[in-house]
């Protein structure tokens, strides 16, 4: 029985799962705080975006001081297929996105910004290049990189800026971590070490643990609602940081190629 991932024998984990009864073929896990301006509608395209399938919606509300929570609780109604998991306090976009996965039922787990920049409508191509990937031993993310972002100039310079850095010193193939849309199997994603801001270093992470990662363009949409919960100085203080501890378990990591199970 074959335990790990290499290039010969794809792990079990690494399989379109097979259509069930009771078991959602995929997971949308989106993060929320304080955007109750735009939940409902957010939460209603990602529903429309996976019409026809067998899908369940996990929204995180990640310590909401708004109106957020009871406009979810709302939705349920319209929409069944929807989840809600609260934090008792904020404790950031990673940590959130965790617990989303860690509360999925679903193998295949779907993810995007819960502020509404990221296209729900995106998602199918990004599942059906997953599924493709059944092809590959070790293909388990596929990464959204935006085109025509509708962000300030500041933003942009910035965020190219970090980006240039991490991958010139990470090699991870990715020329946009901050997109917030990405597909994977959720047990690969377990194997990952957990820190705050993970959510910026998963296409390294999974390289780390020898999965490998490809990358769609995707659109990108103007905020509508609420406020951004970063600041590009503060977005830089901890990028150094967590680049830094990145870097440390790339060095730090070793494979054992393959782990088989022998049989008597």
């Amino acid at each position: 029985m074959n335990l790990h991932e290499n290039h010969h024998d794809r792990p079990a984990f690494l399989a379109w799962p097979e259509p069930g009864d009771d078991q959602p073929d995929v997971a949308v896990v989106t993060p929320m705080l304080n955007e109750a301006g735009g939940a409902a509608a957010f939460v209603t395209e990602i529903a429309a975006a996976l019409s026809g399938r067998n899908f369940e919606i996990i929204v995180v509300n990640d310590g909401s001081t708004d109106d957020t929570g009871v406009i979810l609780k709302n939705l349920k109604a319209e929409i069944p297929q929807l989840r809600i998991v609260g934090h008792g306090e904020n404790a950031g976009q990673s940590r959130a996105l965790r617990t989303g996965v860690l509360s999925a039922r679903a193998q295949i787990i779907a993810m995007l910004d819960g502020d509404g920049q990221n296209d729900p409508a995106d998602i199918p191509r990004l599942l059906a290049a997953l599924k493709a990937g059944n092809d590959q031993n070790d293909l388990a993310m596929v990464a959204g990189e935006r085109r025509d972002r509708q962000d300030t100039a500041a933003r942009r310079w910035a965020s190219n800026l970090a980006n240039g850095i991490r991958r010139s010193l990470l090699n991870d193939g990715a020329t946009d971590t901050g997109c917030g849309l990405k597909v994977f199997y959720r047990e690969a994603f377990l194997r990952l070490p957990y820190f705050d801001h993970l959510h910026r270093y998963l296409p390294a992470l999974m390289r780390r643990e020898g999965f490998a990662v490809e990358f769609l363009q995707v659109s990108h949409r103007a905020r509508m609602h609420g406020a951004s919960k970063y600041t590009n100085f503060g977005r830089l203080l901890v990028a150094i940081r967590d680049l830094m501890g990145v870097l440390w378990l790339m060095a730090r990591s070793r494979s054992p190629k393959s782990i088989r199970e022998v049989d008597d």
